[in-house]
Order: structure tokens, then C-alpha cells, then sequence
């Protein structure tokens, strides 16, 4: 069975970093697209990050490019979201998702994917 389990989230400042990981179990396959979403409260998930392990590209959502970064360590089969000049408006609830097939983007919604962790909670201050 396949289970995603994050870790990382805290309080920081604005300007501040932190590293989200996912922790992948249960599944190592070639094609598999990864996802970072975030939910703001009263708001609906929204995509972030994306990575492939077919190509190993990855895909960001405007606002968080050249701020974010995500990565994967194939021996520890996780995946990283590196988050710098974090900012108030980046505080959310940060999953991980993973959905089986190559296409990868962030501009798939969240009902693409089929297996999610839950949730790691990142708040900025001011």
C-alpha cells in the first residue's frame, strides 16, 4: 500500500525557510508524479510543485517560482519542497500527493491524484 507521509512544516518569519519532505513507503515506480498542494483556510487545494521521476522535471505555480524548489532523493524515496523567501501569504496546510501516470503539471487539480499524506502546516508571520 502506498502511503506518503510529510514532515517539515513550523512558524517562521517572513524571508524565513523551510524544507517539507515526503516520505514515500510502499511504492517506487518509474512514472510517478509527484505533487505539493496547499490549502489555505476557506479556500480550495491548490497546486504548487510538481515532480516527475519519468524525466525528473518539475513545475511550479507562479507565485512560489524562484522561491520554491522540489527535489527527490531516490535512496530515501522522499520528496523535498525547499520554500525560501517564504512570505504571510505562502501560510497554509502543504500536502504531498502522488498520481501514477507521466503527464505532470501544476495545472492538474487535485483530483488527479489518487494517493495523499496529511498535511504538514506552515504558517508565516508578519
Amino acid at each position: 500500500q502506498v502511503r506518503l507521509v510529510e514532515s517539515g512544516g513550523g512558524s517562521v518569519q517572513t524571508g524565513g525557510s523551510l524544507r517539507l519532505s515526503c516520505a514515500v513507503s510502499g511504492y517506487s515506480g518509474s512514472s510517478t508524479c509527484f505533487g505539493w498542494f496547499r490549502q489555505r483556510p476557506g479556500q480550495e487545494r491548490e497546486g504548487v510543485a510538481t515532480f516527475s521521476t519519468f524525466d525528473r522535471s518539475s513545475n511550479y505555480e507562479d507565485s512560489v517560482k524562484g522561491r520554491f524548489t522540489v527535489s527527490r532523493d531516490n535512496t530515501k524515496n522522499t520528496v523535498y519542497l525547499q520554500m525560501n523567501g517564504l512570505k504571510p501569504e505562502d501560510t497554509a496546510m502543504y500536502y504531498c500527493a502522488a498520481k501514477f501516470t507521466r503527464t505532470c503539471t501544476v495545472l492538474l487539480g487535485q483530483r488527479a491524484y489518487s494517493i495523499w499524506g496529511q498535511g504538514t502546516q506552515v504558517t508565516v508571520s508578519s
